[in-house]
């Protein structure tokens, strides 16, 4: 009888270990960082999503403006330099890389201003459908940038806070050692007040051969 008990406590243990385990928190950790993870997959999809727009969006004003190089040149630029910054999720825990990052993404963001304004400077790109959609899709895109970067922000604020809290600040310490605080996307000082864009006026119209220019 006492070795049937005995057993039967043996078995008992391990049922209710696990879920006391689960109740103290231990897989609360990799839970939350997997979510943050998530979400940050999200926000390199729709960067992703804004990065593809831009070819065609330039190669659609150069049409219209060749003559605002500096602006397709700017843009250009700026987008080489978010294909050449590493972007995978181990940059999250790593604050020179996340920085380097979040700067040149900015840098694409500052550098896509003037867009927003030159179909005033030259209304035929007002005509233009690509154009229109081009842009539709581009503000749209920024705006799930910001829905995304915000989700993000909150997965990692949850599970930043679980790795200093009680009880799981107990695992962060030993079982999840390995698990590092993420870093969090903040808004820039340039991102306070918006740039001022200033084009040249616009450019006199073309001379046919054989015409005499205006007088």
């Amino acid at each position: 009888m006492n070795t049937l008990l005995r057993r039967l406590a043996r078995v008992a243990l391990i049922v209710a270990a696990p879920l006391a385990l689960a109740a103290c928190g231990i897989n609360t950790i990799p839970t939350k960082e997997e979510t943050a993870k998530a979400r940050w997959a999200d926000v390199q999809s729709q960067y992703q999503r804004r990065a593809d727009l831009i070819p065609n969006l330039v190669a659609t004003v150069k049409g219209y403006a060749a003559q605002e190089s500096s602006v397709l040149i700017a843009v250009t630029q700026a987008r080489a330099g978010i294909v050449n910054t590493p972007a995978g999720p181990e940059i999250t825990q790593d604050p020179a890389a996340f920085q380097r990052y979040a700067a040149a993404q900015n840098n694409l963001s500052m550098a896509l201003v003037p867009f927003r304004v030159l179909q005033e400077q030259y209304p035929d790109l007002k005509s233009n459908t690509n154009f229109m959609a081009l842009q539709s899709q581009l503000e749209g895109t920024e705006n799930r940038i910001a829905v995304a970067r915000r989700d993000y922000n909150e997965a990692v604020r949850d599970y930043n806070t679980s790795l200093r809290t009680f009880p799981t600040v107990i695992w962060a310490n030993t079982i999840h050692s390995g698990s590092k605080p993420m870093q969090l996307f903040e808004a820039t000082a340039a991102a306070q007040s918006a740039p001022t864009v200033d084009f040249s006026a616009p450019p006199a119209p073309a001379v046919t051969p054989g015409s005499a220019p205006p007088q």
